[in-house]
């Protein structure tokens, strides 16, 4: 596997241990915060780029101010559409298990239902289960490599419809009345619905990757019943685990994602204790497909107002 670069000595070679040989790096002696020099942030971004998600132990520090201090060094911040941020920052999103929505066990990429999703997500351990409560996440751009010569021409052209809405009793059938509440009156407050391509193609490194995730509903042109089947099959080698790797949170770890290129699933196997992350994200830009077509909002709701980047 080809090194790393770096921009200069800020982030040692010895300092990065990447976990598997597709997906996934820790970043040893950072202490992240909102001054931390130039060179090191674009490093971190160098990093993201090239291995999809990073990870930082002993993060303890943080707070909320402070993790969003950080997180603008990446660029401009953006609260979620419909669940908003918490009291008091501008963009912090805190899942809990004890609350409704708090338990994120399906495979994602973050709000795809809107057209110009976030492109980093910043993710920090404030409650952590003695045992369980792991997340694992996936490399979309290794995915689309493997694909056949075949899959890929097709996955290339085609498109689908996501949505912030769906069929929450199918997917979750084991929701507590609290988190079918959640969804049906804060995540679904105002419904979303865009036009993505399968297939974008990364802006900042070319790479293409597979744009599905469970906001997907339907493919454009074809049949629900086609839909089913063809999207499992390409959703089967986003979950490969040779394309995935899964992380054991300890309380004051950060996770950094690039979105464009992941997707996770937060796995809900910890019973009755609590487990609390808290969440920035990175405003992102709008995908573009392999022929130049660019992703398309079906819906007339505004984007919410981005936080600038410091």
């Amino acid at each position: 596997m080809t090194k790393p670069a770096f921009i200069d000595a800020t982030i040692p070679e010895a300092d990065v241990a990447p976990l598997t040989a597709r997906v996934g790096a820790e970043i040893s002696n950072v202490r992240l915060s909102g001054d931390l020099p130039h060179s090191v942030v674009v490093a971190i971004n160098k990093l993201l780029l090239r291995h999809k998600v990073v990870f930082f132990r002993d993060q303890g520090h943080l707070d909320d101010a402070e993790q969003e201090r950080f997180a603008q060094r990446l660029g401009d911040l953006v609260p979620h559409p419909t669940q908003g941020s918490i009291v008091g920052t501008t963009s912090i999103l805190e899942l809990d298990s004890s609350r409704g929505g708090g338990r994120a066990d399906q495979w994602h990429t973050d709000v795809t239902f809107v057209d110009a999703y976030p492109k980093f997500s910043v993710l920090r351990g404030v409650v952590i289960p003695s045992a369980g409560g792991d997340t694992i996440w996936s490399n979309t751009a290794a995915a689309y490599e493997s694909l056949p010569p075949t899959l890929k021409r097709f996955a290339d052209d085609l498109w689908a419809v996501h949505s912030n809405t769906y069929d929450y009793a199918a997917v979750r059938p084991r929701a507590t009345e609290a988190e079918a509440k959640h969804f049906d009156e804060v995540f679904t407050s105002t419904i979303y619905e865009t036009e993505h391509p399968v297939v974008r193609v990364h802006p900042e490194t070319g790479e293409r990757t597979l744009l599905l995730g469970n906001f997907v509903q339907r493919f454009v042109g074809l049949s629900r019943s086609d839909f089913h089947r063809i999207y499992e099959l390409f959703q089967s080698y986003v979950t490969a685990p040779e394309n995935t790797i899964r992380w054991r949170w300890q309380r004051g770890d950060v996770a950094i994602w690039d979105n464009r290129a992941t997707q996770h699933y937060a796995v809900n196997d910890y019973g009755d204790q609590r487990r609390v992350v808290h969440r920035a994200t990175v405003d992102g830009d709008v995908p573009v497909a392999v022929d130049g077509r660019r992703s398309v909002s079906r819906t007339k709701a505004a984007k919410p107002a981005r936080i600038k980047a410091a």
